[in-house]
């Protein structure tokens, strides 16, 4: 049960990294003036931004991940 919550936010959150790295690449031309002391396409950014959300997402879907697994599968069926 924890695998499967966690493979699939972690298939959401690959998917919401690659848009909104693409988004944000394609971006950096309009807003290059309001850049200060970074360049335009510094990977040592997009990948810290990356790495942040991971990170955040992991935790986000960890822990009711872990609560779900403490619930029995018969008492969660009998309340539906």
């Amino acid at each position: 049960m924890l695998k499967m919550v966690l493979g699939g936010a972690m298939r959401m959150a690959a998917i919401g990294i690659v848009i909104g790295g693409t988004i944000g690449f394609l971006a950096t031309r309009a807003i290059k003036g309001l850049l200060f002391g970074v360049s335009t396409a510094d990977p040592l950014t997009f990948g810290a931004v990356a790495l942040a959300l991971v990170f955040v997402m992991l935790l986000a879907s960890y822990i009711p991940a872990l609560r779900a697994t403490k619930v029995d599968p018969v008492t969660a069926l009998r309340h539906e």
